[in-house]
């Protein structure tokens, strides 16, 4: 018996020795505000005591557009967007709790409420009344949710790849996202969290591998990394997901503009149809050979398709050069 316990003993301290030589180390918060916070990033202090990471760009006056990441990604997803627009829209990014810089929640929620509750929170610390609101992946259904408890406040809403529709993937996927669902397994490999993973999860995301570049790699792990973003996933990860009953999305009456990758492989374009079989104020828009991630596989397109219907909603600037049809539209 004392030589097995021996055994088991000299066993679990290889397994602790193993784990503490390969565990990939948190980054340094001073040195990913360097590197990734510069201006025109401003941390902006909540009403409830949190600092974010935000960015506010574009003329006061203009109408405001807020935009949401998705899962694991953080405000720089729309920077081709940011840049297209903020010469005539106030353009708000911010990295939602439990990614990039703004670090994980106090409260330690990550339900969507929580979500939705940030986005009032942030439109009110900046003096925004009004906007429209665009969200891809999470960032989509966070923005659905908003737009049912708030439709007053919207003055019109943007899909891209939203989540949140009961529509199942079968097969394929993100394989980081599929081991973060599993306890064990998800614990393990998030205190590991090789950089190959990283960059497998984000090839697989997109279509367009041009957007696997070794820069976007890295910003993906080390925002993965920044202090207590590993536990808020895997909290995140943890918490139930649920999907918009059919007559709650059928009673929202913000007009909307859903924007869908055709071979994203983690919410299948069937998504957007159930999406436009019960929006009531909804254009489609479809993306032949684009991923998950529309706004960085085809920047130009979407963003052109973007302003189109912004013009034909009545939410672009006066005098905007805006116009037509948006694109693939179906």
């Amino acid at each position: 018996m004392k030589t097995f316990l021996r055994i088991v003993g000299v066993l679990v301290a290889l397994v602790i020795v193993t784990f503490l030589a390969f565990r990939v180390p948190d980054t340094d918060p001073d040195e990913m505000w360097a590197r990734y916070g510069s201006a025109p990033s401003q941390r902006l202090t909540l009403d409830d005591g949190r600092a974010i990471h935000v960015r506010d760009e574009g003329p006061r006056g203009a109408p405001v557009i807020i935009l949401l990441h998705g899962s694991n990604a953080d405000l720089h997803t729309w920077r081709d967007w940011a840049d297209g627009l903020r010469d005539e829209y106030r353009v708000i990014r911010f990295d939602q709790r439990g990614h990039g810089l703004s670090g994980p929640a106090p409260d330690g929620n990550y339900e969507l409420t929580s979500f939705i509750g940030d986005v009032d929170k942030v439109a009110d610390a900046l003096g925004v009344e009004t906007f429209t609101l665009a969200g891809n992946s999470m960032g989509g259904a966070i923005a659905m949710g908003y737009a049912i408890a708030n439709p007053d406040r919207l003055e019109g809403l943007v899909l891209v790849d939203a989540s949140g529709a009961p529509v199942m993937r079968e097969g394929g996927g993100n394989l980081a996202f599929s081991l973060a669902t599993k306890p064990v397994i998800g614990n393990l490999m998030s205190q590991l969290l090789p950089r190959s993973l990283i960059e497998k999860s984000l090839s697989q995301s997109v279509s367009n591998q041009s957007v696997v570049t070794p820069q976007a790699v890295d910003r993906y792990w080390e925002m993965a990394r920044y202090p207590g973003n590993r536990e808020a996933t895997r909290k995140r990860f943890s918490t139930p997901r649920k999907s918009f009953p059919a007559e709650t999305v059928a009673a929202m009456r913000v007009p909307t503009l859903v924007m869908w990758g055709e071979d994203d492989a983690l919410v299948p374009f069937e998504a957007a149809g159930w999406y436009m079989d019960h929006l009531p104020n909804a254009t489609l828009v479809a993306y032949p050979g684009i991923g998950h991630i529309p706004m960085e596989e085809a920047p130009e397109r979407s963003l052109a398709d973007l302003r189109a219907w912004l013009a034909e909603t009545g939410a672009a600037p006066e005098n905007s050069p805006a116009s037509g049809n948006a694109g693939t539209a179906l």
